[in-house]
């Protein structure tokens, strides 16, 4: 019977032999058939794509996580700057270009490492 799918060719010579699966109640599995159908994909499809996607690191340039960096870069310029100035410390054109270009190297890892955090705090 056609589905109106073709299988990739790359796929044909896969053999999937194990499932993952879990119980859901009625209204889940509907929720979880609207989100399938919007992207044009069976439960099953939607579910190992949905599964596999959490095998793959974070992506960086997810919106949050970009966010998140951006908001820290400026927070860890602010506060190395006025660390500075409280300190006495004369801010020259060069320190503070010092400063933001350890707070871009730094931003990413650093939003990264919160999320992390974040998420495992959430999960406890």
């Amino acid at each position: 019977m056609a589905t109106g799918r073709e299988v990739p060719k790359l796929m044909m010579g896969v053999s999937r032999t194990r499932s993952a699966g879990a119980k859901v109640t009625d209204e889940e599995y509907a929720q979880f058939e609207a989100l399938a159908q919007t992207r044009g994909l069976t439960v099953g499809e939607w579910c190992r794509e949905v599964l596999l996607a959490q095998l793959k690191p974070s992506v960086a340039n997810l919106p949050e996580e970009t966010i998140l960096a951006e908001v820290l870069g400026l927070r860890m310029i602010m506060i190395n700057l006025l660390r500075a100035l409280g300190d006495k410390e004369t801010l020259t054109p060069e320190k503070v270009q010092k400063v933001i270009q350890w707070a871009d190297t730094e931003k990413f890892a650093t939003a990264v490492e919160r999320l992390r955090d974040y998420e495992a705090r959430r999960n406890s």
